[in-house]
């Protein structure tokens, strides 16, 4: 329990509050989401108790503070516009004050003095609210138990009308509103503008920016910035993200850390710090409004840190994904078949029912192709899915989408130097592209599969013809692209139909992605794989939730590696195949079981429903935040920590030995984000049980025997 005084003071009302706060990872129920009005009525504070955003309404609206009151750092050192927008080439500020002499700090008593710029849009009103569904969740599977949809929080719209200086012009009729939402529990909020035209004339919206903020700088460089220069510690994603499969690499076209040309006491010389938050496309939208039709951005995501510690962090954006898109809690176990034939899928339902796993996907190379459109392929489909459902299982499929070509008149038209990021893309707004996707709704409207593994996904290829008939050239191909797939995904969660998707569509509904791993490395020999295993899930969770990434283990040949690399025949390759089962289930994450079987033999059977029996009986904390101990090093132990200070069972350590002895030796655990103190109870697999102290700073000493190449766990109570 921490102690702290709270001084809050904008402009105008002052208060002063003590409070003890307990630390929102381990206790997230204090802090409750509320808009408040200043007596004055001059300024509208959202707050939750860990973040507050200070907004001014007078003479313009604009944010004049923003602080985390968790770590008590004013975030904010200037005011900037609300949004911008650009109409018919024209650009306007949306909101914001102007007068502010020096951008390196915002005194209170400076705030008074600040005036309205008349070229901008201007603050006629505003709505508070609630969260609501921004996409429908068919809830059809395990997912965390404590997950709220939508969340809990409070909505704060701003509405804003055109500046007279646009008058005589269709923009003259335009309205801006932009959209805020806080959530309970969580220091990160959202934003979003809806531009409507209320004339009858069309307007083209060419750009906009949501959010610009003047943040704090992080680092200080005099010179010439270097090529690592480092942005505010601040985590941020929008849902318009793709082309990567980390949320820093997919989200590089839809936000920007940039110089802000009115910081000129900052002490690079060149005034280059990256520390001006820009969110919005680096291409388009290019949209048409319709009169009267409310255009909607897509959504922001602004998390501040509070700790400059990794695990802290990580954890503070796995927070962030249970609350704003809690079906990447979704976690079913997946068998991958090689195979379409009849006997081959009836056999892989009946051993999936027999084991406990819960899908069942018809993978690539399978021969099963869903493109096409002959009355054979829907009713092979349907019975497939009825047959898996009279056995409790979700099956589905496969399908390729970029990294193919169609052909010249349907492929992207890339900028003269440029090439599609996978070598080869069709156009989603071309011909082919609109019947692709007209064939998947209507496939997975009739052939009851819940399942689709969306491969090669929009990866963010522009296309700059002007023939598709989905788009106009290269300013609005993005955007439309986008949203072509984006909309899709949508449709498939609320059919709850569950998505794999290698790219990072997790906020537009997609619920797993590449854990993140080399497919090559899974053609060296079985002894390899199982540490490459170990390490590229340690690597893959320190952002992403153990259920939002998929590993893999070939049951038969995958790139090459022959015998030495598979598990068939799986019989004589059990402790490998044991080996491979705990790495993945003991650390809650699911892997792609590729082959034509998952038993071969009744001791092979014994053996997989035995893994997955003990997964599911401690499932709800394997599926937990992981706290990471020791990556993985072939040397020596490796271990990590399930935590959950929620659940009866608050922890879960599962350790590694990679070596051919016998290991024995005393760990020294953090059990912090467990929420234990004084004194825990630890038992082991076989059931021994063992009273053992913490110490005041969250520590365990605790021994552990590990078997040579084996598994020991110590589950904490």
């Amino acid at each position: 329990m921490k102690h702290q005084w709270l001084l809050i003071v904008a402009c105008g009302w002052a208060a002063t509050a003590w409070s003890a706060s307990p630390d929102w990872l381990l206790d997230p129920s204090p802090y409750t989401a509320r808009i408040t009005a200043s007596a004055n009525g001059r300024e509208l504070v959202l707050e939750n108790g860990l973040l507050r955003r200070v907004i001014r309404v007078q003479p313009n609206a604009a944010t004049v503070a923003l602080d985390h009151l968790g770590s008590g750092e004013s975030l904010l050192r200037g005011v900037k516009p609300e949004a911008v927008v650009e109409l018919d080439g024209r650009r306007f500020e949306v909101g914001g004050l102007r007068g502010q002499s020096n951008y390196a700090f915002l005194r209170p008593e400076w705030i008074p003095r600040l005036g309205a710029d008349t070229n901008a849009f201007r603050f006629i009103g505003h709505v508070a609210g609630r969260p609501e569904e921004r996409l429908a969740w068919r809830r059809m599977r395990h997912h965390a138990p404590d997950v709220q949809w939508p969340p809990k929080g409070v909505t704060l719209r701003l509405d804003f009308a055109a500046p007279e200086s646009a008058a005589g012009t269709p923009a003259a009729a335009v309205r801006v509103s932009v959209h805020y939402e806080l959530y309970d529990g969580l220091p990160a909020y959202s934003k979003w503008i809806t531009v409507t035209q209320t004339g009858n004339d069309p307007v083209r919206l060419d750009r906009f920016s949501s959010e610009m903020l003047a943040w704090v700088e992080r680092s200080s460089e005099v010179d010439e910035l270097s090529d690592g220069a480092i942005p505010p510690n601040v985590h941020v994603e929008t849902d318009m993200s793709f082309g990567g499969m980390m949320a820093a690499g997919a989200n590089r076209r839809s936000y920007r850390w940039l110089p802000d040309p009115d910081f000129h006491t900052q002490v690079n010389y060149e005034k280059r710090t990256p520390c001006l938050l820009e969110i919005g496309p680096d291409l388009g939208p290019a949209q048409a409004l319709q009169p009267g039709v409310p255009w909607e951005s897509y959504r922001a995501w602004v998390l501040p840190m509070d700790s400059t510690d990794r695990e802290r962090c990580g954890l503070s954006v796995r927070r962030l994904y249970r609350v704003i898109a809690p079906w990447t809690t979704e976690n079913p176990l997946m068998m991958h078949l090689v195979s379409s034939d009849g006997a081959a899928v009836t056999n892989a339902i009946e051993q999936c029912a027999a084991v406990g796993f819960e899908m069942l996907i018809l993978s690539f190379g399978s021969g099963f192709h869903m493109e096409d459109e002959s009355p054979r392929t829907l009713e092979q489909a349907r019975a497939f899915a009825s047959h898996a459902r009279q056995k409790g299982i979700e099956i589905g499929s496969y399908s390729l989408l970029s990294s193919r070509s169609i052909g010249a008149d349907q492929d992207v038209v890339m900028p003269p130097g440029k090439k599609p990021v996978f070598g080869n893309a069709p156009c989603l707004q071309s011909v082919w592209g609109t019947n692709y996707f007209r064939r998947l709704h209507e496939f997975h409207r009739e052939s009851g599969f819940a399942l689709l593994e969306h491969d090669g996904s929009y990866p963010g290829d522009p296309c700059a013809s002007t023939v598709h008939p989905g788009h106009r050239g290269l300013e609005d191909s993005r955007w439309n692209q986008w949203r072509e797939i984006a909309d899709f995904y949508g449709w498939c969660r609320g059919q709850g139909i569950y998505l794999n998707v290698p790219d990072y569509y997790f906020l537009s509904g997609s619920s797993k992605v590449a854990m993140g791993y080399r497919e090559v490395n899974w053609s060296l020999p079985r002894d390899e794989q199982v540490i490459h295993t170990r390490q590229n899930i340690y690597d893959g969770t320190w952002q992403k939730l153990p259920s939002m990434g998929w590993m893999f283990v070939p049951l038969t040949e995958y790139h090459g590696g022959g015998a030495a690399a598979t598990i068939e025949p799986l019989e004589q390759h059990l402790d490998h195949y044991a080996r491979m089962l705990d790495c993945n289930l003991a650390l809650g994450v699911q892997a792609c079981y590729r082959g034509p079987r998952l038993y071969d033999s009744e001791r092979t059977r014994e053996l997989v429903a035995s893994k997955v029996a003990w997964f599911k009986a401690h499932r709800e904390l394997l599926e937990s935040d992981l706290i990471h101990g020791r990556r993985a090093d072939a040397r020596n132990l490796d271990w990590m920590l399930h935590v959950n200070p929620r659940l009866p069972q608050k922890g879960l350590l599962a350790v590694f030995n990679p070596t051919d002895q016998l290991i024995g030796r005393t760990l020294r655990l953090s059990l912090y984000y467990t929420g234990l103190t004084g004194r825990t109870t630890v038992r082991d697999a076989r059931g021994r049980e063992d009273s053992l102290p913490i110490s005041p700073d969250g520590h365990l000493e605790l021994p552990v025997v590990v078997p040579p190449q084996g598994m020991s766990t110590y589950v904490f109570e």
